[in-house]
């Protein structure tokens, strides 16, 4: 049994953020640095693989450097090396997998391999400001994972132990999000552009369908509703009626906040949990977290959420899933590898 503090380096670079932070006993951040590429794939229009790779070959050294030194400890400091080395784009993947296993076998540190969506699910481990005064959460609790490639229910068991009980059957929330953003030339990236146009609009302007997935209560579909928002686009252009961005926005928005919500509070009831968490990039959503709170309060469950910096893809919530592997005894051997479509729970 370790009694020093246990600091993990980790490493994150699953998409288009080249990451990398100190974390102290998964609870602690001493240091969170991004290298964020959004201005670069913008023109684009979404996240080109190829350049997101070749960026964070240029960038993953500088950030490591800049994440030791801001928490000011050294290689020889750091307890293990953590590393997401799943779901992801492949290339991007790589370059983070390569540099971990690098440091930790010039270092002669230990190397836990993580899966990004169990670093979502950690970044509500990571402590808040001040002004949040509930008690660090601790499993078991439900969690809505909501990002641009994953939207997940699960029941958190125990660190890093998860049990899938609801899934999108297409688009994930983030996607369709950034579909109907570009539909109406709100741009890239479109969960945060939607979310600013629906401020100013009237989320009951529009009635936008609200998918059911027969026999799977838990489960997410958001492909119809997407169409249904083209469909109205396209049916105003050919009549020449003006769209309002605010309105659709909102209106968009707002159903598929009920549609997470709905489910997310639910799921909590019947399985008898008092404690309710979001991870994952939509999770930074201002109507969502509104309207979860407010599910939560009207139904007597603790609402847990990370803040807005660890909703995004980054590396403090690498290094608080990393520590609890490291504590469970995960290591990695130097033949990690990236896995792209990596699954929950496989290792």
């Amino acid at each position: 049994m370790e009694s020093r503090d246990i600091l993990i380096l980790a490493i994150e670079s699953s998409c288009d953020e080249t990451a990398a932070a100190v974390v102290r006993n998964g609870r602690e951040v001493l240091s969170n640095v991004i290298a964020s590429q959004i201005v670069l794939h913008t023109q684009f229009g979404g996240v080109v693989p190829e350049i997101a790779s070749r960026k964070h070959i240029e960038k993953i050294n500088q950030v490591i450097t800049s994440a030791l030194a801001k928490a000011q400890v050294s290689l020889d400091d750091i307890t293990a090396v953590g590393v997401t080395y799943g779901p992801g784009l492949v290339g991007a993947l790589l370059v983070g997998v390569a540099e971990a296993k690098a440091i930790a076998y010039g270092a002669q540190k230990p190397l836990v391999g993580v899966h990004h969506i169990e670093g979502h699910v950690a970044a509500n481990f990571l402590k808040k400001d001040s002004l949040d005064h509930r008690p660090d959460l601790e499993p078991p609790f439900v969690c809505l994972i909501v990002s641009g490639g994953h939207t997940h229910l699960v029941v958190v068991k125990d660190y890093g132990a998860f049990e899938i009980i609801g899934r999108t059957r297409d688009d994930a929330a983030g996607e369709a999000f950034d579909k109907v953003a570009r539909a109406v030339g709100l741009g890239y990236p479109g969960g945060p552009k939607v979310d600013q146009a629906a401020r100013k609009g009237n989320p009951h302007a529009i009635e936008f369908p609200r998918a059911k997935v027969e026999g799977s209560p838990y489960d997410f579909s958001f492909s119809g509703l997407k169409s249904a928002v083209l469909n109205y686009i396209n049916h105003a252009k050919m009549a020449g009626d003006k769209i309002s961005v605010p309105d659709l926005a909102a209106s968009f928005q707002n159903a598929v906040v009920e549609a997470l919500v709905s489910r997310a509070v639910q799921a909590a009831k019947e399985y008898g949990y008092d404690k309710l968490a979001i991870a994952g990039g939509v999770a930074s959503n201002s109507a969502l977290r509104a309207a979860m709170a407010k599910a939560c309060q009207e139904n007597g469950v603790e609402f847990y959420y990370p803040e807005p910096i660890f909703c995004t893809d980054n590396a403090a919530m690498i290094g608080a899933a990393a520590y609890y592997e490291y504590k469970k005894g995960t290591r990695h051997g130097w033949d990690l590898n990236a896995v792209p479509d990596l699954k929950l729970g496989e290792r």
